[in-house]
């Protein structure tokens, strides 16, 4: 059977190049892992019959997700209606952002939720949210029942306080092609709702950058970007992870699969930071795979982030610096890869113009070898690993901080196929190490947060066109502050999902006979307590949700 109805033709099932525009955690920390829920806080819903069908029919379960929806305070609120749009084409939403009234200008919490509904046949579509220019949500869609599904999603968007203090421009796209064969109209409604009592911790300044630069003010003492790095768009980059050397026979080629995110400061490297493998809901060949449970961040695409404290001495001069986000590994010419970037600042109230350098930069030389094996099955293995190192100074009205930021990525992979394609299967761990030492305010603090991806899967094309895929996808970061040499803080997040579904290839939708069991696991261990939740599904019916802390 011909490559076209395997994993290249997630091409045909996945997003749209047009549509790539568009939960950080707490913006105190410099880890990307939220603060533990209790169990009440996540307490799961209750599942659906246990009365499974032999095969899929005309509808399943609403999506759904083991991750511990965003806790919310006791106080009085406000919500504010940000968009309410159907997209069928790429036409985006725009409209006026107006702060609430009755809950103040600053907010113990703002929480973001994005309600939809969508029925027919449609493909899953990439979006994005952005109020006054700043991204505040990249999601991506379920693929509908014939009968309709409903789904939603919340964040945590406080960090981005600063920018719902006044009245801006919104703009919304979730990009779709509505035509005879692909009916399905995406209807959705984004809202912000915002809690009065204490003003929680936020950043003082949002900003974005303008022709690709950046001017912070003058007093910034601490910088953090944030990047929604999303590859998609309907070609190879799409699913980078499985690209493979020129001289490998595979329908994806390239330099390999190694890919790292690069953000440059004046030209001189900045910061350096592992992609996040997503698997959209039409992945793997098989959207069987995610109607009810979607692969870990597939509908909340977080951003990644480096800490650019170091840099602040050189960027607090109020002057425009040039900020460059690039994929290191993406073939030349090649498209497929979205950038967006958004900069925090925390401001010294007390100075209008803080001092300072950079003291050190060491970027050790990107390791990446990709070796090819021929054979009865095809056989790529790759290992590619880099370090970066900066350091700078600020004096500040609390006197001279140090801010030393390391940072190691490691990535090793082994592809496999057969000729044709027919096997197709890949094993990989990409690792993301960094290590932030601030040094001045008394003993020194130091946030070391450990992050692993791993992708284990395979798909195969049988002799009667029986299309199996089986995979198993990994989230997980270590978290642990120290103070004075003593732990502060610590947190431990496990997301790992599995799925194993089959259907008949080169039919019609209805003579797919298809089948599927999925699940996921979501566990979030800290100080406060644990939240652990398990899902399991088959063939589209939720027989299993059982919280376990």
């Amino acid at each position: 059977m011909s490559r076209p109805v395997i994993m290249s033709m997630l091409a045909g099932v996945t997003l749209v190049a047009s549509a790539l525009f568009g939960a950080a955690p707490a913006p105190a920390a410099t880890a990307s892992v939220p603060a533990p829920a209790s169990a009440a806080s996540g307490a799961p819903a209750a599942a659906g019959s246990t009365d499974v069908p032999a095969e899929f029919g005309s509808d399943w379960h609403d999506p759904v997700t083991a991750s511990p929806p965003v806790s919310r305070p006791v106080a009085p609120s406000c919500e504010v209606t940000l968009a309410e749009a159907r997209f069928r084409d790429f036409t985006p939403y725009t409209g006026t952002y107006t702060p609430p009234t009755g809950c103040g200008d600053h907010w113990s919490k703002v929480v973001l939720r994005l309600e939809g509904k969508v029925k027919g046949r449609q493909f899953d579509r990439l979006g994005y949210l952005h109020v006054g220019g700043v991204e505040i949500l990249r999601t991506s869609t379920p693929e509908p029942s014939p009968d309709g599904i409903t789904w939603s999603v919340e964040k945590d968007v406080t960090r981005y306080s600063a920018t719902f203090r006044q009245s801006s421009d919104v703009e919304m796209l979730i990009g779709n092609v509505v035509d005879d064969t692909y009916t399905g109209v995406l209807d959705v409604k984004a809202t912000l709702t915002f809690y009065a009592g204490r003003a929680a911790v936020a950043p003082d300044r949002v900003l974005t950058l303008t022709d690709g630069t950046l001017t912070t003010p003058r007093n910034s003492e601490r910088v953090i970007a944030e990047v929604y790095a999303t590859g998609s768009g309907g070609g190879c980059e799409e699913f980078w992870y499985l690209t493979v050397p020129d001289a490998a026979p595979y329908s994806c080629k390239g330099d390999g699969p190694y890919r790292e995110v690069q953000i440059k400061v004046d030209g001189q490297l900045a910061g350096i930071a592992e992609p996040f493998p997503t698997v959209w809901t039409g992945g793997w060949s098989s959207p069987f795979l995610w109607y009810v449970i979607p692969g870990p961040r597939a509908f909340d695409v977080r951003p990644v982030e480096y800490d650019l404290t170091p840099f602040a001495g050189l960027l607090d001069d109020g002057l425009p610096h040039r900020i460059d986000v690039s994929v290191v590994g993406v073939p030349e010419a090649q498209t497929g890869w979205s950038l967006p970037v958004n900069v925090l600042v925390w401001q010294d109230a007390r100075r209008a113009h803080l001092s300072g350098a950079l003291t050190r930069s060491d970027a050790g030389a990107i390791s990446n070898s990709s070796t090819y094996t021929p054979g009865s099955e095809n056989r790529v293995e790759t290992v590619g690993s880099h370090r970066l190192t900066v350091a700078g100074y600020l004096d500040t009205s609390h006197g001279r901080v140090l801010t030393t930021v390391g940072r190691t990525l490691g990535n090793s992979s082994a592809h496999r196929w057969t000729d044709g394609e027919n096997t197709d299967g890949l094993e990989a761990t990409w690792t993301d190490d960094e290590v932030v030492t601030v040094d001045g305010r008394g003993p020194a603090s130091t946030t070391r947060t450990r992050r692993t991806y791993t992708m284990d899967g395979t798909t195969t094309l049988g002799a009667d066109d029986r299309l199996r895929t089986v995979l198993t996808l990994g989230d997980r970061a270590a978290v642990a502050g120290a103070r004075g040499g003593r732990r502060t803080t610590w947190s431990r997040l496990d997301d790992t999902y599995t799925g194993d579904a089959t259907y008949t290839a080169n039919v019609p939708r209805d003579q797919r006979h298809a089948v599927a069991t999925t699940s996921e696991r979501y566990r979030l261990y800290g100080p406060a307590g644990c939240y652990d939740r398990a899902l399991v599904t088959v063939q589209g019916v939720l027989t299993e949700d059982r919280a376990r802390c």
